[in-house]
């Protein structure tokens, strides 16, 4: 049986790196210097899909610890709340140019996904240890 960690590595975080590992790749072969190397959206939709997949993932367990799903619900909805904020700062940047510090907001949600990269991890090994225990 494939460990739940490798699962989580694979179908989550690779699929939540597409947008960055896409403009990775667009911005390696342009010719144009106008295209940034990063920008806060793509952060925006790995720290979306982290936390999404938190919740699903804890969503469909039986008999397991409900104060510590509720808490970990919780975290996830709140990150999924400030991913939504920065989200908005950043389209706010692109409709008023000047009005926010895109590098700011960048730096934030890099920041912001680290965190959420840690957290998700420790929420798939917890899982991982207790099911292969339970099994």
């Amino acid at each position: 049986m494939v460990d739940r960690r490798i699962k989580w590595l694979i179908y989550t975080v690779l699929v939540g790196l597409i947008p960055i590992v896409s403009r990775f790749f667009i911005w390696l072969v342009s010719t144009s210097s106008t295209m940034p190397l990063f920008n806060p959206s793509d952060f925006v939709a790995f720290g979306l899909v982290l936390h999404i997949s938190n919740i699903n993932e804890i969503e469909h367990l039986e008999s397991f610890e409900q104060n510590w799903k509720t808490a970990q619900n919780g975290i996830s909805l709140t990150f999924i709340a400030f991913y939504g904020v920065l989200f908005a700062l950043t389209v706010l940047s692109e409709t008023v140019p000047g009005i926010i510090n895109i590098d700011t907001i960048k730096y934030a949600v890099m920041l912001l996904c680290m965190v959420s990269f840690f957290l998700s991890y420790s929420v798939y090994h917890r899982v991982s240890m207790v099911t292969r225990a339970g099994a």
